[in-house]
């Protein structure tokens, strides 16, 4: 697939869309956060014939979109343009913001041409071209766990669930795989098929998840990742789009509630060989010899991805014991207690479920990390040890080998880590350690109700 959308792509959707008029291009940097702009129909066109000038400070905003000067892209950089090209397949419609809206997703290029080293998208690139030289072609898919709440925030600011369109009361119960509670959100999950379809988007079936209000969707495994990705950023857009129609909100918070389970973001990981033939194919159910390693690298390099697999601070609220999240760098079959599972299946089918992710990831980022830790593995033959068997939790408490649940320290890791300097590139963990240290510094800034709470009177 080319890099880069051109006018071809351009005069076909035009033709066949005469009805939109509006058009939004948007970039999705490190926070994982769509920016752009919306354009009129005949302003398109200059994006696809040239690109569309972007700031720069727009590659290192933090979360709420604040400058981050620290990183030097702001004012010692003149804030100067980067150049957004279209990416291709991602000129769309977007039904739920109307029948006359497009949308497009752009990739940054530096002005001469080159892609720019901090777009999430070039980093995943540089990760996937490593396997290529191998004669490996990665294979994934997204699953992505997300609460509905009322759109409406309660009078302290917190956050609820809807009320049932049928009996007007709150949801209360677990009730995973329950079926009363996906026809409950029938009509949501209509639009949003609806909506996955008019965009090519390859979303599967839903189930209710393991909490009251909890959903999760899958899309179909591709080989091509980057296209993988497109799809996980454009769906977790029109969830979010469709969810406000319906009156809710469709948070991707790793743990929006403190007493229920955290949204996971896991992602399932093969490889094809040079014949498209599935590598980690085997009659064994832990998979080849070429799994294993992969298996190998995705676990000692875990701890060093965290900054990545969560973000955010409220991300590290989900590593919990008992809590179907995972605590260690382990692994397994068939297991949900591990963090990296080899599901059960014919032979055909052997592939890895990294689990560590929170649905608050940069889907792009994510990937770049897990397949840099898989490709570290294969190169280097890690061996992964014995699969855990059993309880993950009680197998991590017993090897006191836990992940770094603590912001902080996931950064610093991160920062220190050389393999993922190598993989990711030196200026990008530079930049991206310089994003999350000043939202860090910023989140803790903040004086939130709980402090007067617990120390107000009693301190």
């Amino acid at each position: 697939m080319n890099a880069v959308s051109g006018p071809d792509e351009l005069e076909a959707f035009l033709a066949a869309h005469p009805e939109i008029t509006f058009f939004e291009v948007l970039f999705t940097a490190m926070s994982g956060v769509p920016r752009g702009k919306r354009l009129r129909r005949h302003e398109l066109r200059g994006v696809f014939d040239y690109g569309r000038f972007l700031p720069g400070s727009i590659l290192v905003n933090d979360i709420t979109g604040r400058d981050c000067e620290d990183t030097g892209l702001v004012w010692e950089d003149g804030d100067a343009d980067r150049l957004g090209k279209p990416i291709p397949g991602t000129l769309v419609p977007a039904p739920w913001l109307g029948d006359d809206v497009g949308q497009v997703m752009l990739s940054l290029y530096e002005l001469d041409g080159r892609p720019n080293d901090l777009d999430p998208r070039h980093v995943l690139k540089g990760v996937l071209d490593r396997f290529a030289a191998d004669g490996l072609t990665p294979v994934a898919a997204a699953e992505l766990e997300y609460y509905l709440v009322d759109a409406r925030r309660t009078p302290s600011g917190g956050i609820r669930l809807p009320a049932s369109r049928f009996s007007g009361e709150l949801p209360r119960l677990h009730q995973v795989y329950g079926l009363p509670e996906i026809e409950e959100n029938a009509p949501f999950l209509r639009d949003l098929w609806k909506a996955a379809d008019a965009q090519g988007i390859p979303l599967e079936g839903a189930i209710s998840e393991y909490a009251p209000g909890q959903l999760e969707l899958t899309l179909k495994h591709k080989d091509d990742v980057l296209r993988a990705c497109d799809d996980a950023v454009m769906y977790k857009r029109a969830a979010k789009g469709v969810a406000l129609t319906h009156g809710c909100e469709a948070t991707f918070m790793a743990k929006p509630f403190a007493d229920q389970a955290g949204s996971g973001f896991h992602i399932h990981v093969s490889f094809n060989d040079k014949d498209g033939k599935n590598a980690c194919a085997s009659e064994n159910p832990e998979g080849s010899d070429l799994l294993r390693y992969a298996i190998g690298g995705m676990k000692q390099l875990v701890g060093e991805g965290m900054a990545i697999f969560a973000p955010n601070a409220n991300s590290y609220r989900r590593f919990k014991a008992n809590s179907y999240a995972p605590q260690a760098p382990t692994w397994g079959v068939n297991n949900r207690t591990v963090s990296l599972r080899v599901p059960a299946g014919p032979p055909p089918t052997r592939h890895v479920e990294h689990r560590v992710a929170g649905a608050d990831a940069n889907p792009h980022l994510a990937l770049a990390a897990v397949l840099a830790a898989a490709h570290y593995g294969i190169t280097n033959k890690i061996d992964p040890g014995p699969a855990v068997v059993g309880d993950g939790y009680a197998a991590a408490k017993e090897s006191g080998e836990y992940l770094p649940t603590n912001w902080f320290a996931a950064v610093d890791l991160f920062d220190k880590s050389e393999i993922m300097r190598d993989y990711l590139g030196s200026r990008f963990v530079d930049m991206y350690t310089s994003v999350k240290r000043t939202e860090q510094s910023r989140f803790f800034e903040e004086i939130p109700a709980q402090d007067f709470d617990w120390y107000l009177r009693n301190a």
